[in-house]
This record gives structure tokens, C-alpha cells and sequence, in this order.
């Protein structure tokens, strides 16, 4: 049955399944799309691949063929019994009844490269919208052995996350993202894409984790901090927004402190790239 969408109504009347709403769930029935995602993975035999929320398997399928291993993550009981029933039969698969946030990938990825086989790890995945920013920030943040995440996420969110910062669409995640990766477009994928049509546009980005530091400041948290803080009122200068939230003692200290760094006084946040907010953390 080669048809994703035969196969996907097939497997979703077998089973008498719905799409969960509170679970965020759409089914990916565009065989181009799969495609695509799994093309731009580069995936070999040497790689560990861990898919989050795979739901009925589609994505999971066209892994298991190129992978060396993969581990999918599942919080959804009724799809474990779709999933254990489908890919029984391949030595390679392996599956995780859980939440990812409370998963230790960084243990689960050392158990795999020990054995020899695997020397890569990356995480493919058609995100929940719902969880998509959590989720990221947990594969960024906990700074795991990995060399690339290709996720399918929410357009709008897309466009955040892999903006420049300092250009259209920054947010503080931009630059979170920025500092741990590069990223870039895939491609767009209507809502016709999924079974049921979800209500907005999505996008499929991949994110190369850097082995290099983009920039070096001195205390990272307390760089991020400062983001955070001037993010948290964007539409106020970068002063009244980082004065507001207590980063300054007044926003005197702002003048002076931006007057040393050639920064106009009158910044906003989002004018600003990920540089100079190193400099600025350093300088406080």
C-alpha cells in the first residue's frame, strides 16, 4: 500500500482512531513531504534518529529503512499499540511511552554510541504545535550529543525561531536558537498536507547544532537573561524594557552603559543582534 493517505485511513479505521485534539495531533499524508524531511535529515546507518510523536508511524516508516536505530517517543497510549504492531519486525526500532520533556536523551544517546554502531544522533520529528517551544529549548539547552534536529512546526513559529536576529521576526527564542545553531528553511507545507487539515500553514526547518560559539560572553544565563528581560516588553526601548524588569538599577546606568558601547539610547530590542547583548551582559 504505497498511498499515505490509503494507507493513513486504513490504519486510523483498523484501529478506530481519531486525531486528539488536546494532543495536538494532524497525520501526515503527503508522500513529498515525507520525503523531503527524511532527504534533508541525511540520514545514514551510522545514525541514531529520535522521533518525537510519531502517532501512526508515517514518518517512522522511511527512518527505520535508513537509520542505524531509531527511538521513538510517544505519550499517546493508543498509538503505542499502532506502533509496536506495525515496525515489530525491525531490529532497529525501539519505543518510549512518554512525555520527552521528562526523558533523558542525553543518557539515552550515550547508551546508544556505545555500542559501537551509532556515531551520530539527530531528532526528526512532526512537533505537536502545542509543545513545539518547550521542546526545542529542552534539545538546545540541555546541550546534547546531537548533530541536527529537522522538525515540522507551526509557520509563524518557524519564522521565529530561524530568523537573524536583529531582522523581521526576532523574538528572544531567535536568538537562543541562533546561539546554539544553524538554521534554515525546508519548506512550506499546506494544511491539506494532514488528515485532519489543521488550521494553519506549517513549515519544516532543520537546525545544525554549532560545534563553534558564536559569541563568548562571559556568563551565558546571565546574557539570556538580559534577552529575556528586553524581550518581555518589546514595544518599549530596550532601556525602559530592561529598567522595567529590574536589569538596571535606573535607566541612567542604561544611558552610560549603551553611550560605551556606541549603541543608540533608543534601541528597541529586536534591532539589536545576538553581539551586542553579549556586550551588554558583560558589561553588567
Amino acid at each position: 500500500m504505497n498511498n499515505i493517505i490509503e494507507e493513513t485511513k486504513f490504519i486510523m479505521k483498523k484501529y478506530n482512531i481519531k486525531a486528539s485534539k488536546s494532543l495536538g495531533q494532524n497525520f501526515l499524508i503527503n508522500e513529498e513531504v515525507v520525503n523531503k524531511i527524511v532527504e534533508c535529515s541525511e540520514i545514514t546507518k551510522e545514525d541514531l534518529v529520535i522521533e518525537i510523536g510519531p502517532g501512526l508511524g508515517t514518518l517512522t516508516k522511511e527512518l527505520l529503512e535508513r537509520a542505524g536505530k531509531v527511538i521513538c517517543i510517544e505519550l499517546d497510549n493508543k498509538m503505542i499499540q499502532i506502533l509496536k504492531e506495525r515496525f515489530s519486525l525491525y531490529n532497529n526500532f525501539e519505543l518510549i511511552n512518554n512525555d520527552v520533556l521528562k526523558v533523558d536523551l542525553q543518557k539515552l544517546i550515550k547508551n546508544e554510541k556505545q555500542t559501537g554502531k551509532i556515531k551520530n544522533a539527530k531528532v526528526v520529528a512532526n512537533l505537536p504545535y502545542y509543545i513545539t517551544t518547550p521542546i526545542i529549548m529542552k534539545l538546545l539547552e540541555n546541550k546534547l550529543d546531537l548533530n541536527s534536529i529537522t522538525v515540522m512546526i507551526q509557520r509563524e513559529v518557524a519564522d521565529r525561531l530561524i530568523a537573524i536576529p536583529g531582522k523581521k521576526n526576532t523574538g528572544a527564542i531567535t536568538y537562543s536558537v541562533y546561539y546554539y545553531a544553524n538554521s534554515e528553511e525546508i519548506l512550506e507545507v499546506p494544511n491539506s498536507s494532514f488528515i485532519p487539515e489543521p488550521e494553519v500553514t506549517s513549515k519544516v526547518i532543520k537546525l545544525t547544532i554549532r560545534k563553534e560559539k558564536i559569541v563568548n560572553p562571559i556568563d551565558v544565563n546571565k546574557m539570556f537573561n538580559v534577552i529575556k528581560s528586553a524581550f518581555m516588553q518589546k514595544r518599549k526601548t530596550l532601556i525602559n524594557s530592561l529598567n522595567n524588569n529590574g536589569i538596571l538599577k535606573n535607566k541612567e546606568q542604561g544611558i552610560e552603559l549603551l553611550k560605551t558601547l556606541n549603541i543608540n539610547e533608543n534601541v528597541r530590542p529586536e534591532e539589536l543582534g545576538i553581539e551586542e547583548f553579549a556586550k551588554i551582559s558583560d558589561k553588567l
